[in-house]
């Protein structure tokens, strides 16, 4: 399959992900009915309507393409495919839930193991990521760029504040981590894209990730300027056997490479 045209699935899922959003809207602060999956999650109903509608407009769009979403059965004909859609029809669902605001809805096209574009859309605030390789990162029309911090000291971090007082993540003579502004936000797409416009300097976890969570934000950062890797700098290949991806970092070039470093003789929290 030829690489696909980025302009025009660029334009497919923001449309899509705006009606997406809509539905969202219509359902959130109202009574839901929710349970949790297998492995305790918490899913919505919600969220199995906006799957639906994703799957809907989407995949007659492209035929062509394979689809990997957190609400539908993971069909592993995908593995054969060049191209494929990853969802995430809400991430951050225990926030949606809860009538807090930090939840969003992602989309992107993957093409031979690399998001080629995509977008994240927090419904409630009306703020629309978006991205394609090449073609840069916007928020809401305008030109996003990640922050010019340096030093972890002093840093804008989203994550769990927990994390920093791991006493395995200070071992001697790794020193305490440096004072930050640390906050957290529900869904670990929204946080990439706020670092990717700046408002936050960096976005860390200490725990496995899947695809639908970090896909769509993952070209939003580096189309910014950004950089998205494991602990150990690698980056994240998409549409693998598990769906599953390692613990993540994400900042601009130079945070990233302070923060590699300081993790870099660190196990990850248990």
């Amino acid at each position: 399959m030829p690489v696909p045209d980025l302009a025009a699935d660029l334009r497919l899922l923001e449309q899509t992900v705006r009606e997406a959003g809509a539905l969202a809207r219509s359902h959130f602060g109202g009574t839901l009915k929710t349970w949790n999956k297998k492995g305790g999650s918490p899913v919505s109903e919600a969220d199995l309507a906006i799957n639906t509608l994703l799957e809907e407009r989407l995949r007659p769009a492209r035929p062509d393409y394979a689809w990997l979403s957190e609400e539908s059965a993971d069909d592993k004909a995908r593995l054969s495919a060049e191209t494929l859609f990853i969802v995430d029809p809400i991430d951050g669902t225990s926030a949606f839930i809860r009538h807090r605001p930090q939840f969003t809805i992602c989309a992107a096209v993957v093409h031979d193991g690399r998001p080629l574009c995509g977008v994240v859309f927090n419904p409630i605030l009306d703020e629309f990521f978006l991205a394609a390789r090449g073609l840069g990162a916007q928020l809401n029309g305008t030109p996003i760029r990640v922050s010019d911090q340096v030093s972890i000291a002093g840093c804008r971090m989203l994550a769990g504040q927990a994390i920093f007082r791991d006493p395995q993540w200070h071992i001697p003579p790794l020193p305490a981590w440096p004072q930050m502004h640390v906050e957290n936000r529900s869904s670990i797409a929204y946080r990439m894209a706020l670092v990717a416009s700046g408002r936050f300097d960096a976005a860390l976890v200490q725990s496995a990730k899947h695809e639908w969570d970090l896909a769509a934000a993952d070209v939003i950062v580096t189309e910014a300027g950004g950089r998205v890797s494991d602990h150990s700098g690698r980056p994240f290949r998409y549409n693998g056997p598990t769906a599953k991806l390692a613990p993540f970092v994400c900042a601009g070039p130079t945070l990233h490479a302070a923060l590699l470093e300081r993790l870099k003789a660190t196990p990850l929290p248990k």
